[in-house]
């Protein structure tokens, strides 16, 4: 299950390096560049409550057996796809299937592992398998790009990822069924057409109010649709109990903002390292591993540790300030490995904790479309985010064209603005961690006179 995982991760990491050489082959703008990442977050994102949903209705392995042949076949599509609009849509595939298998996964470990100590060890693996996966990503989107070319990105996940659906007969045992019901047709439609039109809409460039205005506009009303229908649905596609708990909301709403700013630092940091430093994609590669080590280190010890989840985001921001000053002629000692390392730690200690507030207090029926969920929000923030951020950076970098001055100016603009997101999810953490103290802390009301 913690391979599948590290796969999908891989997915949303891996093309940042090779996005240069994508951009190069396909003529493709840094607008154009961005949908090389989106089809892939939207996809997963906005299908992730389906996923979810139909590992709940027809059984964890069987959702879990199907998201990987759809994942695998996306990424063979992908590697061999000859135009910029055939990659899209591969990479579209690709998030489709994570979608499916991602949360069938987290709902098989959370079967297996009870709420306790051995829960909390088994998640940070799972969040260790989740940032070996990004770091993964970023080194071999710089050594495959370097010494293959870009399509071999996406052929590493072939190669993985058959040997991970041969193994499910041998280590996954066979279930009884699902808990039945339906899907939730409409809901499903709805939630996937209004964030894809929201996420275009942020990122259109061409001028127009149509672009800019009236679609992303049409995205929210889809996204506003989704309470009268999920209150008329006979399966609503999110559970009440789900929305009920105030936990898993606010564990969802905080993944929101860390999806952004992790999505947003992988995509701009390579950007800045090859277009204004003039790395290799190699190098590139090679230098952000101290920030993945980080991850991964922090990770695994947030499994063990309580209450790392405010000092996380404060650390994130820290290190996301410090990135920010991007100097023309910075160096990697000097301007990009204690920054580097901070925002790693920063994510990993905040990434662990979120997941299993996210998943705190709900009913085993539920674990497949609550882990959906988590997963769901990570990824629509990190598409809306790069959006927005992309947006941000643009003010100052227009085009391909600018020059190293302008694009500098423009990632600058981008990475304080993450770091203003991550200090809101600082505080918005911090508020729910009073208010649940309160609440434990909070005597008894008596009802005696």
């Amino acid at each position: 299950m913690t391979a599948a995982q590290f796969l999908v991760v891989l997915n949303t990491s891996v093309v940042n390096v090779a996005l240069p050489a994508v951009g190069g082959d396909l003529g493709l703008s840094q607008t154009g560049m961005t949908w090389i990442v989106n089809a892939y977050l939207i996809a997963f994102g906005a299908l992730l409550p389906v996923g979810g949903r139909l590992a709940d209705l027809f059984g964890s392995r069987t959702a879990f057996v199907a998201g990987m042949v759809l994942f695998v076949g996306g990424s063979l599509a992908a590697s061999v796809a000859a135009g910029a609009g055939l990659l899209i849509a591969a990479r579209a595939v690709q998030g489709a299937g994570a979608a499916a298998l991602s949360p069938a996964a987290l709902a098989i470990l959370l079967s297996r592992f009870m709420p306790g100590p051995d829960r909390d060890r088994a998640l940070g693996v799972w969040g260790a398998a989740s940032a070996a996966g990004g770091a993964a990503g970023v080194l071999l989107g710089g050594v495959l790009t370097n010494a293959l070319g870009w399509w071999s990105i996406f052929a590493v996940s072939v190669a993985a990822g058959v040997p991970v659906l041969l193994s499910v007969p041998v280590l996954i045992p066979r279930e009884t069924g699902g808990h039945g019901g339906r899907l939730d047709v409409p809901g499903a439609l709805a939630v996937t057409a209004g964030l894809t039109l929201l996420v275009y809409g942020l990122g259109a460039r061409d001028g127009s109010w149509v672009g800019k205005v009236l679609v992303p506009a049409a995205g929210i009303l889809l996204l506003l649709s989704l309470v009268p229908l999920e209150r008329r649905a006979t399966h609503p596609l999110i559970p009440p109990a789900l929305l009920g708990n105030r936990s898993v909301m606010a564990g969802n709403l905080l993944m929101l903002l860390l999806g952004t700013v992790w999505v947003g630092t992988f995509f701009f940091l390579p950007l800045y390292q090859q277009k204004v430093l003039d790395y290799s994609p190699l190098t590139a590669g090679l230098t952000q591993l101290p920030l993945a080590g980080a991850l991964m280190a922090a990770s695994a010890v947030a499994g063990r540790l309580r209450s790392t989840l405010l000092p996380g985001l404060v650390v994130l921001a820290a290190g996301l300030l410090w990135l920010a000053r991007l100097p023309l002629d910075g160096t990697f000692l000097n301007d990009l490995l204690g920054p580097s390392v901070l925002i790693g730690l920063g994510l990993g200690l905040a990434f662990v904790p979120l997941t299993a507030l996210g998943v705190s207090g709900v009913d085993p029926r539920h674990a497949g479309v609550a882990g959906g969920l988590i997963n769901t929000t990570r990824q629509v923030g990190g598409a809306l985010g790069l959006a927005l951020l992309t947006l941000l950076a643009s003010t100052a970098a227009a085009s391909n064209e600018v020059g190293p001055a302008a694009l500098a100016q423009g990632y600058r603009r981008a990475l304080i603005g993450a770091a203003a997101i991550s200090l809101l999810a600082a505080i918005g953490a911090g508020a729910h961690l009073l208010r649940t103290s309160g609440r434990m802390s909070r005597p008894a009301v008596s009802t005696t006179r």
